[in-house]
């Protein structure tokens, strides 16, 4: 699929031994941008986790950012995740680490050495999510918008060409959260492609974008109108 950055043909989507998602049909072309809705427990997490190598894809087809997730080894998980960027909903900073540290980890951790360059990155993404005077602070000095934003910063350190965010707004209050999604919509706009899981239907209104659902062990497409 020429200009697809996800692409699931007949997916089955499996959390340990249960199906919770069959024949799953999905492509999102590059600059897209999609919210993943649907009950707690429908399927989002584990289509998510399938997605970023967490579980395996078992049956059907599928492909992320050149990636084949059924022929995916562990050993190669690493470098699917350089090209793809996650924020997830509790953050997942390192909470004895300054927000800098933070960021030049997931550098280290990705092949980066130059510590020029490393700097270099990390102000710019802090830049771009507007938190770059907080770079010496340490998590729990933090608001839970500004956690978020620092996720989004390190989701953004390696240039991914997709942003998957599951419940980023999960744990804010609404001012924050769209705030949050202001600044993910910033990010869509610079040429991001974006899949969004999301129970906001606030924000799903207010910022109109393609809308797939997992309901009934299935994923489908649904029109803005009939979400609410």
């Amino acid at each position: 699929m020429e200009n697809a950055v996800l692409h699931l043909e007949n997916a089955d989507i499996y959390q340990r031994d249960n199906l919770v998602l069959s024949k799953v049909n999905l492509t999102i072309a590059k600059g897209g941008f999609y919210y993943l809705i649907g009950k707690t427990g429908s399927g989002k997490s584990s289509l998510m986790k399938t997605l970023y190598g967490d579980l395996k894809l078992q049956s059907g087809m599928g492909t992320i950012v050149d990636f084949d997730l059924k022929k995916l080894k562990e050993k190669n998980i690493p470098f699917l995740r350089r090209k793809i960027g996650i924020v997830f909903q509790d953050f997942k900073l390192l909470s004895d680490r300054t927000v800098y540290e933070n960021l030049a980890f997931v550098l280290k951790a990705t092949g980066w050495k130059d510590k020029t360059a490393m700097k270099d990155k990390i102000t710019e993404v802090l830049e771009k999510v507007g938190i770059q005077n907080k770079y010496y602070k340490r998590p729990h000095e933090l608001s839970g918008g500004e956690q978020q934003r620092v996720a989004i910063a390190r989701a953004l350190l390696n240039d991914p060409e997709l942003i998957l965010a599951d419940e980023p707004t999960g744990n804010l209050d609404p001012k924050t959260s769209l705030e949050v999604m202001e600044l993910l919509n910033q990010i869509h706009q610079s040429g991001k492609t974006i899949l969004m899981a999301t129970h906001d239907y606030q924000l799903i209104v207010k910022f109109k974008q393609k809308t797939i659902k997992c309901e009934g062990g299935q994923l489908f497409e649904v029109a803005q109108q009939v979400i609410v």
